[in-house]
């Protein structure tokens, strides 16, 4: 019903990662022990991944137990709203020539803590939808 009035609009892949460019903060889904657990990250979309830079901790260890992730930014204006999914693997960073090239981007923690671990996200699927703003319809 709503997509078909035009409320919804799926984005392109180069509209989503437009937007992942254009933005810092997002979370990050990640499944271990039985338990899903949502963490709010500030990133870097590099080269079609998503960098992020950690501490060590829960983090760290719930990818070395599954790397499978989700991780989601969003949006909204006063006429629309957007959402993107980048489903994929994380894996920490570990080469020499790896850290080296992360250390080079612009990625630096909001808060200030110590940050050495990076984790890269490779896509496996990634989506994303505009939605339009307005009133609720009459019943």
């Amino acid at each position: 019903m709503w997509e078909g009035e035009g409320l919804i609009t799926d984005l392109t892949e180069d509209d989503c990662w437009a937007l992942l460019r254009d933005n810092e903060l997002g979370r990050i889904a990640m499944h271990a022990a039985d338990q899903v657990n949502i963490f709010p990250i500030n990133y870097l979309a590099d080269d079609r991944s998503i960098l992020v830079r950690t501490a060590p901790g829960t983090k760290l260890l719930e990818i070395a137990v599954n790397s499978g992730v989700a991780f989601e930014i969003d949006g909204f204006s006063d006429t629309d709203a957007w959402s993107v999914v980048v489903k994929g693997t994380a894996r920490r960073l570990e080469t020499q020539s790896e850290i080296n090239a992360a250390d080079a981007l612009p990625l630096v923690p909001w808060i200030p803590t110590l940050k050495y671990d990076y984790v890269r996200i490779v896509p496996t699927e990634v989506h994303g939808r505009q939605f339009a703003r307005g009133p609720e319809p009459e019943r």
